[in-house]
């Protein structure tokens, strides 16, 4: 069985979709499809249920996720034994989509100025992607949204979603904003949002159908359009421009706790010291409040 028809498996797995995981492979889709079913015969079962909106496991596909991600990281691990003695010191880190890269930007500089000798591999993933790439051993560290209270992760800072206008809106002046009065506005939806649901619903329950102008993942570009003027948009407390207000919206209440997610195994003894000094460094920088 060769490995590259196990990564195409576990890419569908965390996108649950044929196109993206063929994106995220950076093969065609028809490539991707044949690998899943050369995988598929060479098991003797189906390992997908495909509909026409989202691809789900089955039975089978359950039961081998838990064994190709350990055959996966099997291989890292010898990989990474293999290339530990000529490596630099690189620490892996995710960082979920929906963080402002700035806030990741200054976080990095002043770890650097301290450090200047380590190097950062980066991957930018949803949730569930990071968390499968820390259970595969393919990030050292990873800054998400904390669900759980547990140790597998280290709180930095709890914010809340306000309404991002431009500061030329109509209603840039006001302290709060209902949701009727937005009845009318042209919104701005951001695709990876977590409380893109919950957001739906505030003005589904007001009977409320702002016109969407605009649908992106990227969520520097949703803020760009909006201090544009493009239209409005619900975004975390943490993003912020010269250009844009942010205002509360009533009755209108969902906050994330962002942390620093912990290694899944031991670091290398090499990577230690340097990934103990990441994670105080991390936890310190926003205790003083660089989140705001």
């Amino acid at each position: 069985m060769e490995l590259y028809l196990l990564r195409y498996f576990l890419a569908v797995v965390e996108s649950g979709s044929f196109t993206k995981a063929a994106v995220a492979c950076l093969i065609t889709q028809p490539s991707l499809s044949a690998g899943i079913k050369r995988l598929e015969d060479q098991m003797g079962v189906s390992l997908f249920v495909r509909n026409n909106k989202r691809v789900s496991l089955t039975t089978a596909g359950s039961r081998f996720l838990p064994r190709a991600k350990a055959i996966l990281h099997e291989v890292n691990m010898a990989s990474a034994e293999i290339a530990a003695a000529e490596q630099a010191d690189v620490l892996r880190l995710g960082v979920l989509q929906t963080l402002p890269a700035v806030l990741v930007a200054r976080l990095l500089t002043g770890f650097l100025a301290e450090h200047p000798g380590i190097r950062f591999d980066l991957y930018d993933g949803s949730e569930q992607e990071l968390l499968n790439r820390l259970d595969e051993r393919g990030l050292d560290y990873a800054l998400s949204l904390r669900r759980v209270d547990d140790k597998t992760s280290r709180p930095l800072f709890e914010e809340g979603y306000k309404l991002a206008l431009s500061v030329n809106h109509r209603l840039a002046g006001e302290r709060i904003i209902r949701g009727e009065d937005l009845s009318n506005e042209s919104m701005i939806v951001r695709s990876r949002c977590e409380v893109l649901s919950e957001t739906s619903r505030y003005f589904t329950d007001r009977n409320v159908r702002p016109p969407l102008v605009y649908r992106t993942a990227q969520d520097e570009r949703a803020l760009s359009m909006v201090g544009a003027g493009v239209g409005v948009t619900v975004m975390p407390d943490s993003y912020a421009a010269p250009d844009v207000v942010r205002i509360p919206m009533r009755d209108f209440n969902p906050r994330r706790t962002v942390a620093l997610f912990l290694p899944r195994f031991a670091l290398p003894d090499r990577l230690a010291g340097t990934g103990g000094a990441f994670a105080d460094f991390t936890v310190g920088f926003f205790a003083i409040g660089h989140a705001g």
